[in-house]
């Protein structure tokens, strides 16, 4: 529908009827990312889950999530992010609902890949209604709002969510979120205007051209490794793995274990804000955007080697750094767009955002995978020296990422210092 009065754009008004209405999409959809490492042991215990099935089912979000993304450019170019957004955000009602209700493993992957092809437009669709209701001068802080709402949504499915847990299960959870769901849904249909382009959309045949161009860039095949190697891991560790690993190297119990993913759920915000702001001060003196980048990933790869020298000691502070430099994977994606323009700016974002969510399916099933090759206890616990085989494939293959950025860098074109 068109509102009768379109808000002017760079108003207050626009904010709140733009703005908010995606944000609250996007909270919800950094709960159903991460809420998982939280309710883990119930999920397990209830359907008797070993680590590979509990990775498969959690990682379930990131395969659908990540096949939609180039479909979505298109989608969201032809028809405009407020109705491709509000009908995604219908899937995650419903896969919330089919996972609340699930008997079985099947069911649950089922749920689960409903929610991750639902919430798969949050970001992208809020980018792309920003473009179109804010000028170029406002998108720095629209955006920045914006993952922060995400953090917001990480940090309430940490100790909130094991606060519910002592009122209701983990289906009673998954019920509140498909209400929620339907209830952002119906929000950005109703409330979130519709701008139409000032040009109109590139043909299929264009758009697919531009996508072949990005691919086919050695600047892109530079950058993708290192950043979705070093995404991969955050998001499969943050959004499960942390949890259990809490509970079963730290021995903490579930409210203790959330009180700690709370923390690095507040970490990942102020990365996400001060990694921007580091930046953004830096490049004014000539440093590259990728230079800061490779500094926060490297220093991110730095927490993940201490975490398994050191084992519980020290371990809530390494895991408080874990979440401020785990965000700086996020830095690659505005290289890119720098790169490339604004042309094909929005391609090779989605393109390494196809990559990034594709390896953190295969990251999270993995370690899954990895952890149960060692045996558990009666009480149901995972080997400790499971979790530090699984975490150490993810920081091996980051070191080879990173040493394929660094030996490409010597033969190809800079990275621009912008």
């Amino acid at each position: 529908m068109t509102m009768k009065s379109p808000p002017t754009p760079n108003s207050w008004s626009s904010l709140a009827r733009v703005f908010l209405p995606f944000a609250f999409g996007y909270f919800l959809s950094y709960i159903f990312r991460v809420v998982n490492a939280v309710i883990a042991p119930s999920l397990a215990s209830d359907l008797g889950l070993d680590p590979s099935r509990l990775g498969l089912l959690t990682s379930a979000y990131f395969l659908t999530f990540a096949a939609f993304q180039l479909p979505l450019g298109l989608l969201l170019d032809r028809y405009g992010p407020r109705r491709i957004e509000a009908i995604l955000l219908l899937f995650a009602a419903i896969g919330a609902l089919v996972f609340a209700r699930a008997e079985s493993l099947a069911g649950l992957v089922l749920g689960r890949a409903l929610i991750g092809l639902g919430v798969s437009a949050c970001l992208m669709a809020a980018f792309k209604a920003f473009v179109l209701w804010f000028p170029p001068a406002r998108l720095p802080f629209v955006n920045g709002l914006q993952m922060v709402s995400g953090g917001l949504g990480a940090m309430t499915a940490t100790a909130p969510v094991a606060a519910l847990l002592q009122v209701t299960d983990w289906r009673g959870v998954f019920t509140l979120l498909a209400l929620l769901s339907f209830l952002a849904a119906v929000i950005v249909f109703s409330v979130v205007p519709e701008r139409k382009q000032k040009e109109a959309a590139p043909d299929l045949q264009l758009q697919l051209r531009g996508i072949a161009t990005v691919f086919g860039s050695p600047l892109f095949w530079r950058i993708a490794p290192w950043t979705i190697a070093s995404q991969a891991t955050f998001l499969a560790i943050q959004g499960l793995w942390a949890g259990p690993w809490m509970r079963d190297v730290a021995g903490l119990d579930g409210p203790a274990a959330a009180r700690v993913l709370l923390l690095i759920a507040f970490s990942m915000v102020a990365g996400f804000f001060l990694f921007g702001i580091i930046s953004e001060r830096l490049g004014r003196r000539g440093v590259p955007l990728m230079t800061v980048a490779a500094f926060g990933m490297g220093t991110f790869m730095l927490v993940q080697l201490l975490l398994a020298l050191v084992g519980t000691r020290f371990s809530a502070p390494l895991w408080l750094l874990f979440g401020f430099f785990g965000t700086a994977s996020i830095l690659p994606y505005a290289v890119l767009s720098q790169s490339f323009g604004p042309r094909l700016a929005g391609r090779a974002n989605t393109g390494l955002n196809l990559l990034v969510f594709v390896a953190a399916f295969a990251a999270q099933w993995g370690i899954g995978s990895v952890i149960g090759l060692w045996l558990g206890t009666a009480a149901g616990t995972y080997a400790a020296t499971g979790y530090r085989a699984g975490f150490g494939l993810m920081l091996a293959l980051q070191s080879a990422a990173c040493l394929w950025f660094l030996a490409s860098g010597c033969k190809g074109r800079p990275i621009i210092r912008k």
